[in-house]
């Protein structure tokens, strides 16, 4: 009974009770055409011992990041977690705690939201954040579908300079919205969408038809856009800013509240969360006050309960809203609750001064690792802007096959900006991206690794 959840005679007693004779007959709503007619092909049984072995030479054929110096970001990086975040997260009030719907019973829950909302608050500049998101796709994505909602308009400009993937995101949440989606290309000698006076941004928004303004800062290409004057030419047209920021790097940027952002999202991995082969996120999604309620998802408020004791709630916002699609301002009705927390314990654990020196330490080992590679003769400027702890740089010679022989040698060396649009509805950012390679540093990284992957890499 170990491996098997039901017996054959609970089976049949399930069977009788919905009325049907054979396991069959609950899949006639699915076409004969596309059912599998065959059994599965399963290997054959194993004992306990054989399949640990088995599951773990499967997972002896994966390089984790933590093994290997990595220098690949494109929207997920290595940072240090420190012991604390996972000791916290582990507790088995938070690891399996109810959702909180019930206020009652899910106080600390509700508190760990509320740190979070407060923490992201203090990172954008904004008045008010949700609960959390699935990942920064897709707050970016709801974003401009409250944008839409708050302007009563339905086309939103897109920078092409956004993340590929981010982009796909909004084109596919786009369509089944009736949104329309422009975007505004980028000026390739500085790789940023959003030019002050720009004669093609102005004739983009010429209508007053455009809901928002959609830019990313840090861009996919790691360049610093002009937000302020993303959000001057929106507000210019009756449009909301729309801001996609790295929640590390708001250690030691100013706050796109600060820079006239109506609305602000970001990835929030970099918090405390491991890279874990890609996923789950944590969608980062805050706005002005006047928005809260166009905002999607969960809010946890403070309040005080019958004897006068500070308690929290789910506020603003029914339960109802989120279980029946027709009225609710978004069909994401939960949170990534126990990323939030990570996030939150991590916030917390390095505090507002550790932070900015985390963040001032990949901008520098960045900036160095850069000046490195360029001496070597190999790689050259892809752009003129201002970057922070991630730039492109164009490779002399096969980009995969370099990433390849580098990881053999220990390294993650970058991401491919090719490979990163590769997919369905994963557009272009530059016209020649075939060479270009985006690289990340983050505080893990010692000099004596930098100085150690400019000498491999020279040497191919």
């Amino acid at each position: 009974m170990r491996y098997i959840p039901i017996t054959c005679e609970q089976r049949e007693a399930m069977l009788r009770a919905v009325g049907v004779s054979a396991i069959d007959e609950l899949f006639d709503a699915v076409p004969d055409a596309v059912r599998l007619k065959r059994p599965l092909a399963l290997p054959g049984p194993l004992t306990e011992i054989e399949l640990s072995r088995h599951l773990a030479s499967l997972a002896g054929h994966n390089a984790p990041a933590t093994g290997l110096v990595c220098l690949a970001g494109a929207g997920c990086y290595d940072h240090y977690i420190p012991s604390v975040v996972d000791h916290v997260a582990r507790r088995p009030e938070f690891f399996t705690a109810y959702t909180p719907y019930q206020p009652e019973v899910s106080q600390g829950t509700l508190q760990a939201i509320y740190e979070f909302q407060s923490m992201v608050c203090e990172l954008t500049g904004m008045d008010v954040a949700n609960a959390s998101m699935y990942d920064g796709a897709t707050a970016f994505a709801e974003a401009a579908l409250m944008a839409c909602r708050v302007t009563k308009r339905s086309k939103v400009l897109c920078a092409v300079s956004v993340h590929p993937a981010w982009r796909a995101t909004l084109a596919t949440y786009a369509a089944a919205a009736s949104v329309e989606v422009v975007t505004s290309p980028a000026e390739e000698t500085t790789g940023v969408s959003i030019v002050p006076g720009s004669s093609t941004l102005e004739s983009l928004l010429a209508g007053d038809d455009v809901a928002a303004v959609l830019v990313q800062s840090p861009n996919v290409l790691g360049c610093i856009e002009d937000v302020a004057a993303a959000a001057a030419a929106a507000h210019a047209h009756g449009a909301l800013a729309v801001v996609a920021a790295d929640p590390v790097l708001l250690g030691v940027l100013e706050a796109p509240g600060e820079l006239g952002a109506d609305i602000v999202v970001g990835e929030g991995q970099p918090l405390g969360n491991a890279m874990s082969f890609g996923g789950p996120g944590l969608g980062l999604f805050a706005c002005r006050e006047e928005f809260v309620r166009q905002m999607p998802g969960r809010l946890a408020g403070r309040t005080v309960d019958v004897d006068g004791a500070p308690a929290f709630v789910l506020t603003l916002s029914t339960r109802e809203q989120h279980i029946r699609r027709e009225k609710a301002t978004s069909n994401i009705c939960s949170n990534h609750g126990l990323n939030a927390l990570v996030a939150g314990v991590y916030l917390a654990a390095v505090g507002r001064s550790g932070l900015q020196s985390i963040a001032r330490d990949a901008v520098q080992k960045a900036c160095y690792l850069k000046g490195r590679l360029i001496e070597t003769g190999r790689f050259a400027p892809v752009t003129s802007a201002p970057y922070a702890r991630e730039f492109a740089l164009r490779y002399d010679g096969d980009v995969e096959r370099m990433r390849s022989e580098m990881l053999e040698r220990g390294y993650l060396a970058g991401v491919g900006l090719a490979e990163l649009c590769a997919g369905s509805g994963r557009p272009a950012v530059l016209s020649d991206q075939d060479s270009v390679v985006l690289f990340a540093v983050t505080e893990k990284r010692t000099r004596e690794e930098l100085d150690a992957f400019v000498r491999e890499v020279s040497s191919l």
